[in-house]
């Protein structure tokens, strides 16, 4: 049997297609290409960017920010020592870009002007804080992405 160009054209095409499906099943069945959103509901998440933008701009604009550091305990956060604690009220949310089965989020307690957050808590790797918190009814936000060895 002879075959001609136009048949090794479409088989070609077709060897093609199946090369390419082989490995797009692939990495959508094997669990260790993980390919999930960041956030869940971005776009939700994204309209409410100028609010965002407003708290952000308020820790940026304090005298005295809260001070965020890694140390062999885990992570420590100190507040401006001139705001009461207890008017101190939010949140922290830890992120690990690389796998949102570690993400967690703390409340702000203090009895003090600092919180600790310890390393049992945390693997290695790249974090993003994200501290949302209150004080006198003002809204701040403050973000920072560390590295636990």
């Amino acid at each position: 049997m002879k075959i001609n160009w136009g048949t090794s054209i479409v088989i070609a095409f077709a060897l093609f297609i199946s090369f390419i499906l082989y490995f797009v099943l692939k990495v959508q069945s094997d669990s260790k290409y993980d390919n999930e959103l960041v956030v869940e509901e971005y776009y939700k998440h994204d309209v409410h960017f100028q609010d965002e933008m407003v708290r952000i701009q308020n820790a940026h604009d304090l005298k005295v920010k809260p001070v965020i550091t890694i140390d062999a305990n885990g992570i420590t956060i100190v507040f401006p020592a001139d705001f009461a604690p207890k008017d101190i009220k939010g949140t922290v949310a830890l992120y690990r870009p690389s796998n949102k089965k570690f993400d967690f989020q703390v409340p702000i307690s203090l009895s003090n002007s600092s919180m600790s957050i310890p390393k049992s808590k945390l693997i290695g790797g790249v974090w993003d804080i994200n501290m949302e918190w209150q004080y006198n009814g003002k809204p701040y936000l403050t973000k920072k992405e560390i590295y636990i060895k």
